[in-house]
């Protein structure tokens, strides 16, 4: 579990149930994470927060005000992608948690860097929080959290550490070396005589012997050193002096290659070859000792991994990208509102101005008016715990059942709802009942297919979860069809389970009286798409069905009516 996360406050990971597969299609959960993100490793990580259904309304309010702080401030979800960005690549590709025995001076400066660049990120979070005036536990939380990091893991010391090194390192521009010689003026010791802050005006190794051989008042009497520096011979294992160690410290990776370089013009025979290699043996022994030491200090202060942080990340994607698609729906007219918790054991819902958000994105992308969006007021609460939902072929009624399970899934994650207003009892999981596709039917028939997957949705559902009917048992005849229907609504009353049936099956929704005599504290209610003049409104309404038969709406959907057929057959001049 992550130590932090934005998805759900404190150290308690919530119960989640997984979305059915099915709900995920006929809600169109991939549908909506392609037009967030054309990134497929985005896309699974949008869909993974959606299909983990939590009912805890602590998290889910949790979510909505992280995400209404995105929403309010562009600036700062564009600022912490960046940082989290950062930090996530130096997890990645970093050496953060992936000790390595390389002690040369390469691994220290690559080390310092990574750490000087996390301590940066580190900052650059704190400050883009302070800089808005967020409101949410969880943002609140992540600055408090920030903070801590920095001055807990002694990063304000460390950055201090690290840049008086960088000082140090960029003022060495040579050193001065000591070299004994044989009778025939070969290398027989070598130590460093001084670590300079200025290079050498002449790079010649026998320019600069020749102009100390024709300037015999330089050549220096004895062998006296200063004695802030320490002369070694090859006979002594480790320079361990105080001179050497600060030495040793401001050493940089190019010194190495600068020291072998010098060393290209002497004698290669044996006893020249061990001589010769004095330096490098010298500068390998003291700058190990000096990288361990360092990363021991690095060790010290950084105790907290980047682990952390770089999983804000695919957290923080997912809020953006709805954030970015929320404000394009907003400027297009398209109402968007922050979803109001109600108590979980109420198992209800109040909408204002519902629609279908696959409906706005079909009229965005033919360029149509947000007006021409009906939307719709809808409650779920005892008196209509059931909808019997009927009305004319095409009217709207799979568009406002499918536009529920939307609401619902969105407000879950903390996303804004398409609506004016909405308030709801979280549901601890969504479950759709969608007619069954032929080839799923072979063995048990589509009748048959129908009857199983309710019964497997029923034994999973409980009574804070939605159930979604889509003219569930009409792929038989009417009687045998209204004979299973009407036992699942009674079924259904029973549980208390908030429930659109949506249905041909007027004598259904005619039932609604007698069923609800049969129940307990949850009732059924009747629930129309209006027409007006003949015309579909696309507007619900609570009253008995209008009339029109199961047999004539369906004979109207296959176009099987006598007008239906007769323009089909001989063109509507006929």
């Amino acid at each position: 579990m992550q130590e932090f996360s934005l998805l759900y406050p404190g150290n308690v990971m919530p119960e989640y149930q997984i979305l059915p597969e099915d709900t995920a299609h006929d809600l169109a959960v991939d549908g909506f994470c392609s037009l967030l993100s054309e990134m497929e490793p985005e896309r699974k990580i949008i869909r993974s927060v959606m299909t983990h259904i939590t009912g805890d309304p602590r998290v889910i309010q949790y979510r909505c005000d992280v995400f209404e702080d995105i929403l309010r401030f562009p600036q700062l979800r564009e600022q912490m992608r960046k940082l989290l960005d950062r930090v996530d690549f130096l997890k990645t590709y970093g050496s953060f948690g992936k000790e390595s025995d390389a002690s040369g001076v390469w691994d220290l400066v690559h080390r310092l860097d990574e750490m000087n660049e996390y301590i940066q990120c580190v900052q650059g979070i704190h400050t883009c929080l302070s800089e808005v005036e967020i409101q949410s536990e969880g943002f609140l939380a992540l600055k408090e959290y920030v903070r801590k990091l920095y001055e807990d893991a002694g990063f304000s010391e460390l950055k201090k550490d690290i840049d008086a090194l960088k000082v140090e390192t960029s003022k060495v521009k040579s050193v001065t070396l000591g070299v004994n010689l044989n009778d025939r003026y070969e290398p027989s010791e070598v130590g460093i005589v001084s670590i300079n802050d200025k290079t050498f005006t002449k790079s010649g190794i026998v320019s600069n012997f020749c102009d100390f051989l024709n300037r015999r008042d330089e050549i220096q009497k004895g062998n006296e050193w200063k004695n802030q520096y320490t002369f070694r011979t090859p006979g002594h294992d480790a320079l361990e002096t105080a001179g050497m160690e600060r030495a040793a410290i401001a050493l940089v990776p190019g010194m190495q290659a600068m020291a072998l370089a010098g060393m290209a013009g002497v004698s290669n025979d044996a006893p020249s070859r061990d001589v010769t290699h004095i330096l490098d043996r010298a500068m390998t022994s003291m700058l190990t000792r000096i990288v361990k030491k360092l990363k021991h200090i690095l060790s010290r202060h950084v105790s907290v991994s980047t682990t952390t942080i770089s999983a804000l990340l695919p957290e923080l994607l997912y809020y953006i990208y709805w954030a970015e698609y929320v404000e394009k729906l907003q400027s297009q007219g398209f109402h968007m509102c922050k979803p109001q918790i109600l108590d979980s054991e109420k198992r209800e819902m109040h909408a204002s101005g519902l629609y279908n958000l696959k409906l706005a994105q079909s009229f965005m992308e033919k360029k149509e008016s947000s007006s021409g969006i009906v939307g719709n007021d809808l409650d779920f609460d005892a008196d209509h715990r059931v909808y019997i939902l009927t009305g004319a072929n095409r009217g709207g009624k799979t568009t406002i059942t499918q536009a529920v399970g939307v609401a619902f899934l969105l407000a879950q994650g903390g996303i804004y709802v398409p609506t004016d207003s909405f308030s709801f009892s979280p549901a601890d999981n969504i479950f759709t009942h969608y007619p069954a596709d032929e080839n799923q039917t072979m063995d048990l028939g589509r009748l048959g297919e129908e009857s199983s997957r309710f019964r497997e949705i029923f034994l999973q559902a409980t009574p804070q979860s939605l159930l979604l009917l889509n003219e569930s048992f009409s792929t038989t005849s009417f009687e045998e069809g209204f004979f299973i229907a009407r036992d699942v609504v009674r079924i259904l009353l029973k549980m208390g389970i908030r429930t659109i049936f949506n249905t041909h099956m007027h004598k259904l929704a005619r039932e609604v009286d007698s069923l609800n005599r049969e129940s307990g504290e949850s009732k059924a209610a009747s629930l129309i798409t209006e027409t007006e003049g003949g015309k579909r409104s696309y507007r619900l309404r609570v009253a008995p069905p209008e009339g029109l038969s199961y047999a004539h709406d369906i004979a109207e959907k296959y176009g099987v009516t006598y007008e239906l057929l007769e323009e089909a057959k001989y063109g509507k001049n006929q």
